[in-house]
């Protein structure tokens, strides 16, 4: 996948001076498709160019943090633009916030302004009291309007270096207090360029982005359209959801999409023969760990190939993804071009393949750091060398497989597995749409496995039936002591399994017995 001779010399990444590029290339168009409204190229650039000059004269000067919280709508890419633009940094914020944590984000990373949408108005009064910071509101009050920001006059770009800070994005939190992940413009440059060349590989031009635009994800790929070569068009979902999904698709003609596994496992549960989804010939799956089979069941279903990638927040959300002519079933793709990768060890030792270790990625793409939090960067960044916590390992050919979490390993009476193997097993049942499973603090074992599902829709199943049917499947260690049958698993704001409110599930249970 290398394309060296098109990339830019050293300080050329600023992803302001790539949107102006994007633009020029392709001229104006209808771009974005949102709820009824083709939005063309030249207005998304047009009121960029506007906005960034009117963050200017409320006094947003370079280096200044920008929250941007907002459900998808055309107003994100807009903004992003404009800070960029204006030399400032994006701090996206997802909406799904309560009051303390986002009350944290804005405390600590000291925002100067913030673009809201009209309904998160009320939330963020509650977080931002007593706070410092401007906020426009977009379609609605309760802040400076956001049209007053379009009123402006055009601003230039800004200079930036590739090290300069781009995005500060705050990490889910669900092992604790979010952290601020900074993310530079050449970082961000190349995974979007990585995840670019994946998109080519599909030759797809017609996406839905269901994909929340605030989380690291969801910003790459809006990134990666930047380095399109041919004219790409996007519908936007405000929030996803499966009927507005599989409706948007036959109603445009969509041919691929990005997504994360929960949504997949969501899609699959509808009723598929009402509606017109030939056109599809592509998902891209990326946030968490694809089950075999629900990646087998889309692929039949669909009539997609089902690309999957891997990447995390603190490496600029791409690190590695299959493409259409490397594609191999189980693995999440070779490694993109501006990403180093290796298998260690506990002692640090490379891994050979086959051996399974800790994934540790070098390039352009790993985070400048944690936000005020040195020692933390220090202990995650080592040599170089960003230490996931992930669990993988190569095989012979170069292919990259994710195993787990090291944090999420369960140990059993000595024996130590992963959940995925667990939830592989409960997933093979043909009730179960979604399973989590964790380890519970046991006095005799250490840790007793136990689990929670969400059944598909019509269907039923108890959680003795469904330990039982992991038992047959299972080492005698491995399987589930119980499962709890839930009407929804926890999931984070970007479809990923919440373990931590799994954990507290079976937490309160034990206090309530």
């Amino acid at each position: 996948m290398s394309d060296a001779s098109s990339r830019p010399g050293p300080g050329e990444h600023n992803l302001a001076v790539l949107a102006e590029q994007a633009f020029a290339r392709h001229g104006d168009y209808e771009q974005v498709f949102f709820e009824g409204r083709w939005v063309s190229s030249g207005e998304i650039h047009e009121r960029s160019t506007r906005v960034a000059g009117g963050l200017r004269a409320h006094g947003v000067a370079p280096g200044d943090r920008v929250v941007v919280m907002m459900m998808n709508m055309p107003e994100v890419f807009v903004s992003y633009r404009a800070i960029w633009r204006l030399g400032a940094v994006a701090t996206p914020v997802i909406f799904l916030q309560k009051v303390p944590e986002l009350r944290h984000i804005l405390t600590d990373s000291g925002a100067r302004a913030a673009i809201i949408s009209a309904e998160l108005v009320d939330l963020f009064r509650g977080a931002a009291e007593g706070l410092d910071i401007t906020t426009f509101v977009v379609g609605g009050a309760g802040g400076i309007p956001f049209a007053e920001l379009e009123a402006g006059e055009p601003a230039g770009i800004e200079p930036r270096a590739d090290d300069d800070l781009a995005a500060l994005l705050y990490t889910g939190g669900t092992t604790g207090r979010a952290k601020g992940v900074m993310l530079s413009h050449g970082g961000l440059w190349e995974s979007g360029r990585g995840l670019n060349l994946v998109a080519r590989s599909t030759d797809t031009t017609r996406s839905l982005l269901p994909l929340p635009l605030s989380h690291a994800y969801g910003l790459v790929v809006a990134i990666a359209a930047l380095h399109a070569d041919r004219k790409p068009v996007s519908v936007v979902q405000r929030w996803f959801d499966p009927v507005g999904w599989l409706t948007l698709v036959a109603e445009h003609r969509l041919e691929t999409s990005a997504v994360v596994p929960a949504m997949l496992q969501l899609l699959l549960a509808q009723p598929l023969a009402e509606y017109d989804l030939s056109s599809l010939r592509s998902f891209g799956s990326g946030g968490a760990t694809l089950p075999p089979a629900v990646r087998e069941e889309a692929e039949k279903v669909f009539g997609v190939t089902v690309l999957q990638g891997y990447g995390l927040t603190e490496a600029s959300a791409a690190v590695s993804a299959e493409t259409v002519g490397e594609h191999r079933p189980g693995s999440v793709g070779k490694p993109l071009p501006h990403a180093e990768v290796r298998i260690v060890d506990p002692d640090g030792n490379v891994l050979p393949a086959g051996g399974e270790g800790e994934i540790c990625v070098r390039g352009a793409g790993v985070m400048q750091g944690y936000w005020h939090a040195p020692e933390l960067t220090a202990r995650t960044v080592r040599d170089g060398w960003l230490h996931t916590g992930d669990v993988g390992r190569f095989d012979e050919d170069g292919f990259l497989y994710v195993v787990d979490r090291l944090k999420d390993l369960i140990i059993r009476g000595g024996f130590n597995f992963y959940p995925r193997d667990v939830e592989d097993a409960l997933l093979e049942h043909p009730a179960v749409q979604l399973a989590a499973c964790v380890g519970r603090p046991d006095p005799e074992r250490g840790e007793e496995v136990v689990a929670v599902v969400q059944l598909a829709p019509g269907r039923a199943a108890t959680g003795d039936e469904l330990v039982e049917f992991a038992k047959a499947r299972m080492a005698k260690y491995k399987y589930p002591r119980e499962v709890v049958v839930l009407d929804a698993v926890p999931l984070t704001g970007v479809g990923k399994i919440n373990r931590r409110a799994v954990r507290e599930i079976f937490s309160d249970k034990r206090g309530r017995s």
